[in-house]
């Protein structure tokens, strides 16, 4: 089954070269979102299957705008991922008290660890 995706980072070389990565590796990448407010209403249009979102978006928080992605679209929290060039341990805290299914970092992003962090391996 293809997964529907929805990217959320500040960087557009990063947003263009994660949509490239997941689309090559069969996943549909539905749109891409830069901030909060795009995001939340990206997410609310197309209802994506899984919702990447950066932890640091520049001047907003990747953990408040995942709050809003799960409680102003209605999206489960369990397919959302957080995402970061930092360490896991950098943020343990704070994503295990986050509505999230888990967290990837960039450095790992594929359509397989995707699927791993949602419970959803072939």
């Amino acid at each position: 089954m293809e997964l529907r995706c929805l990217i959320v980072d500040d960087s557009p070389y990063f947003l263009s070269a994660a949509r490239g990565l997941l689309e090559r590796e069969g996943m549909v990448v539905v749109a891409v979102a830069s901030n909060g407010d795009d995001a939340v209403r990206r997410a609310a249009e197309l209802g994506p299957d899984v919702s990447l979102v950066d932890i640091d978006l520049g001047g907003e928080s990747g953990f408040d705008v995942v709050r809003r992605l799960t409680h102003e679209t209605g999206l489960e929290p369990a397919t959302v991922i957080l995402i970061s060039t930092h360490a896991e341990d950098d943020y343990a805290e704070l994503i295990s008290a986050s509505p999230v299914a888990g967290f990837l970092p960039k450095t790992r992003l594929s359509a397989l660890a995707i699927r791993e962090v949602l419970g959803r391996t072939p």
